[in-house]
């Protein structure tokens, strides 16, 4: 099996194809899903070789399993670069799809996402499929004649490999799994190797179903009355009422919506079939996510002077059919999404599908809503918390071209849409759209290079714009576009800045609420009006500290605190969710003085509940939204005035409208201004102004209280002024005296591994390809150094950071390394590239 880039060039004649005896291919350039930076060459059977297309999926052998991989090129020769012998490259298995489900766009889209961020094509291209649908072999263990034979020499051995044949003589065949589960894991590998060997036994592989398929019910249609029995009896009145029930929706109905709907028992149904006048059937149902979604009012807005500037602009740019990318920068509540929806409109009109980009699955439904009540079933949603088969049947919608508005979170970005014309990033400043684990990539961006691709518009929306955009703004990458105001003129809340240090000297402790805070709190609720709290941070308390031996409670695959939950009764890790009791006494020493140190979510709720016991308080955080469509049903109550106060963490910082909210109250911000990240201030200063937001968003003057003990921090006093000019004029200084983003290209390379010596071993091998490659220091390579968290989930964390002039001369450098390094027997496997990361923690 041959390792080579795959050549994309070569590969897009055959989307669309007739073939010839010259151009039949006999290879296929196949990516796997596997942390893998090459595609492999495979033979096609002859019988496959007019039948397969590029964006097909393919069963391949690899090693000794069976994997789904995809089509990404076909030959119709090897090229002369392949050092192998033809005859020993391995033939594909199976074909799995006759009509590729990957479009052309998506395998461009998707090859440019692997390249850019070094991550694996294969594993991009599956995590662009819904999930579920990728297909997976098992190994099936079978019994020979020979092994048959054999048993009947065999009277009285107990041993494992015959009582596994005897296993399979019985069952005639089994699958690895069934076997490990019978016989042990080892034992079993080691009695089928064995069996295989001597030949009594066979091994191949099954191909399984995919996990998620198309959902069909059993329904009804009415008959036309020729079809009807001549001889049939006389109609009774429970027959009388299917019919007219049926004639009431159309003709056709599900079988148990009809038994719902007419009240009748199913043998009525079933004897109106006999006689020719209706038919029974099984019908394909699509699950709907939003079927039982209450959809909001469409109102007849007018847009202000600065939206209707800005449309025009976008309306001109989407006339011109050519790629151009906005920057919306508008305050909160300054009306971008009455201009997104306007532009997809627009989009619409000329044919041209739309897609949209929130950075939270807490603000789908909210959009979601608003956009099936104007577009109706024009709207597809993807997200993770949707169930498997509702994203399965929504991404067919999008791939029929059924559906041509989409809004989903960061993997949405590669939805099937045909004929893209406009794509929207709303909040573009929000870390949620960098994935974080393998395959690598940045939501946001990957969606501007779709759009340049497609030829079409992309707006970048947001009230806090990250550095890196506005800088493109400033410097003409990016068209900037500003909505200075709120809709109707409504004034921004007023901010104020909370002295934690003067707290302290009154009262000569910590406080969690400030009396300033409390008397807010009373004073809104007075007037009958909402008010938010947040501290991000979920959980009851930071950690565990003994007052006896001053150790805290560690997780013991992770280098941190683990954090209390006090309606759990445990102790958990963020990071790897391990739990355990909390414990009594403390596990070193045995003390019994244990302090519970620090306030999260929970532990603030509660407070509040003891402290204002006649409001409805509920909280909003991981904790709490864990149930699907949970987290909707608190908004929705929140909105219908049937809470009071929300307490929670970021998730209540974007996108949310509540016009009855006039207080929001931050506990602190000061653990997140720490953090060892060159983004903290930008971070800090975003949540605080988005948060700020969602007061004073109605027709009532909001108010913002921030708790901090750095009152004088540059990122909370222009937070407070709610001015992102002066932020970005002082943060941009800093960022280019330190050479951080924008002004140079970065990468973070993390050498893992669970022995601190071979990732230190294998980090150092790399570190010192980095440096003999970066012959003309072209790049300044710092480290090896310990991550700053320098343990998660049973791995050791090494850091590599690599700063250069331009991503061409970081991608050349990082590049060699990686290809000297291997050539060093430098284990691949444990070193993770980030481009343009988002956090170095």
């Amino acid at each position: 099996m041959n390792k080579q880039s795959a050549q994309s060039d070569s590969s897009a004649s055959f989307f669309s194809r007739p073939f010839d005896a010259e151009t039949t291919p006999e290879f296929v350039e196949v990516a796997l899903p596997l942390p893998l930076r090459q595609t492999f060459t495979y033979r096609l059977p002859f019988g496959l070789r007019e039948s397969v297309k590029i964006g097909a999926r393919l069963l391949v052998p690899f090693g000794k399993r069976q994997i789904t991989g995809y089509a990404v090129a076909l030959h119709t020769r090897l090229s002369e670069e392949i050092e192998i012998e033809e005859d020993a490259i391995r033939e594909v298995s199976e074909l799995l799809d006759e009509e590729p489900l990957i479009t052309e766009e998506i395998l461009r889209l998707t090859q440019w996402t692997a390249d850019y961020y070094a991550s694996s094509w294969g594993e991009v291209l599956k995590a662009s499929l819904p999930a579920g649908i990728n297909s997976a072999s098992e190994q099936i263990v079978s019994v020979t004649a020979k092994g048959r034979d054999e048993l009947i020499k065999i009277s009285t051995a107990t041993t494992i490999k015959v009582r596994l044949l005897r296993f399979l003589a019985t069952n005639g065949e089994a699958s690895a799994r069934e076997l490990a589960n019978n016989f042990g894991t080892t034992q079993s590998q080691k009695a089928v190797r064995e069996l295989v060997k001597t030949g009594w036994a066979g091994t191949f592989h099954r191909t399984l179903t995919s996990h998620v398929k198309p959902k069909r019910r059993k329904a009804v249609r009415l008959l036309p009355p020729e079809n009807h029995a001549t001889n049939a009896k006389p109609v009774t009145g429970s027959q009388t009422k299917i019919i007219e029930t049926l004639l009431n929706s159309n003709g056709e109905m599900l079988f148990t919506e009809l038994i719902e709907k007419a009240d009748v028992g199913a043998s009525s149904i079933q004897t109106l079939a006999k006689r020719g006048v209706l038919e029974i059937f099984v019908q394909e149902v699509m699950r709907d996510p939003m079927s039982d979604a209450k959809l909001p009012e469409i109102l007849d807005l007018i847009l202000t002077d600065e939206q209707t500037k800005v449309l025009f602009e976008i309306e001109n740019a989407l006339d011109a059919e050519k790629y151009k990318a906005f920057l919306l920068h508008g305050v909160t509540g300054s009306g971008k999404t009455e201009i997104y929806i306007r532009a997809m409109k627009n989009a619409l009109a000329k044919n041209k599908s739309s897609l949209m980009l929130v950075p939270e699955i807490a603000l789908t439904p909210v959009f979601s809503r608003r956009l099936r009540a104007v577009f109706g079933d024009e709207v597809a949603i993807l997200h993770s918390n949707l169930s498997t088969g509702e994203r399965f049947d929504e991404w067919r919608r999008i791939r029929k071209g059924a559906a041509r508005i989409v809004i989903g979170t960061r993997s949405a970005v590669f939805a099937p849409l045909q004929n893209v014309g406009l794509i929207i990033i709303d909040e573009e400043h929000d870390g949620s759209y960098r994935q974080h684990e393998s395959p690598f990539y940045h939501g946001r961006d990957v969606a501007v290079v779709r759009a340049n691709y497609a030829g079409a518009v992309v707006i970048l929306g947001s009230a806090t714009p990250a550095l890196e955009s506005f800088h493109n703004s400033q410097t003409g990458k990016y068209e900037y576009a500003r909505l200075a105001n709120r809709v109707g003129n409504r004034p921004m809340a007023k901010a104020e800045i909370v002295d934690m240090r003067d707290i302290f000297k009154a009262f000569g402790k910590d406080a969690t609420f400030s009396p300033a805070l409390v008397e807010a709190i009373e004073e809104t609720h007075s007037r009958g009006e909402q008010s938010i709290i947040l501290l991000n941070r979920r959980g009851y308390s930071q950690f565990v500290l003994c007052r006896s031996c001053g150790e805290t409670i560690r997780c013991g695959n992770c280098d941190i605190t683990l954090t209390f939950h006090k309606r759990e009764g445990k102790l958990v890790c963020h990071y790897c969710n391990h739990r355990e009791r909390a414990p009594r006494s403390c596990p070193g020493c045995k003390g019994q003085f244990l302090f519970f140190v620090g306030e999260g979510t929970e532990q603030i709720e509660d407070i509040l509940k003891r402290k204002f016991s006649s409001l409805r308080i509920a909280r909003v955080d991981r904790d709490t939204t864990a149930r699907r469509k949970e987290l909707e049903k608190i908004l929705d109550k929140f909105s219908a005035g049937e809470i009071d106060m929300l307490v929670g963490t970021q998730m209540l910082a974007k996108g949310h409208d509540f016009h009855n909210v006039t207080l929001v109250g931050v506990i602190s911000v000061d653990a997140g201004l720490a953090l060892p990240d060159f983004r903290s201030a930008e971070r800090t200063f975003q949540l605080l102004t988005q948060v700020a937001g969602r007061a004073g968003r109605g027709n009532l003057q909001g108010r913002v209280l921030i708790q901090t003990y750095h009152p004088e921090h540059y990122a909370l006093l222009h937070a407070c002024a709610q001015d992102y000019d002066s932020f970005y004029a002082e943060e941009i200084e800093f960022r280019k005296k330190l050479s951080y983003p924008p002004f140079i290209a970065l990468a973070s390379v993390l050498i893992k591994h669970p022995n601190y010596n071979y990732a230190f071993d294998n980090a150092q091998i790399l570190k010192n390809c980095l440096d003999a490659v970066n012959t003309e220091n072209k790049c300044r390579i710092l480290g090896v150094a310990p991550a700053p968290l320098t343990r998660l989930k049973g791995e050791f964390r090494l850091q590599i950071l690599i700063k250069a002039g331009n991503r061409a001369d970081l991608r050349k450098t990082l590049d060699f390394a990686l290809h000297e390094a291997q050539e060093k027997f430098c284990d691949l496997k444990i070193i993770n590239v980030e481009i343009d990361p988002v956090n170095l923690l």
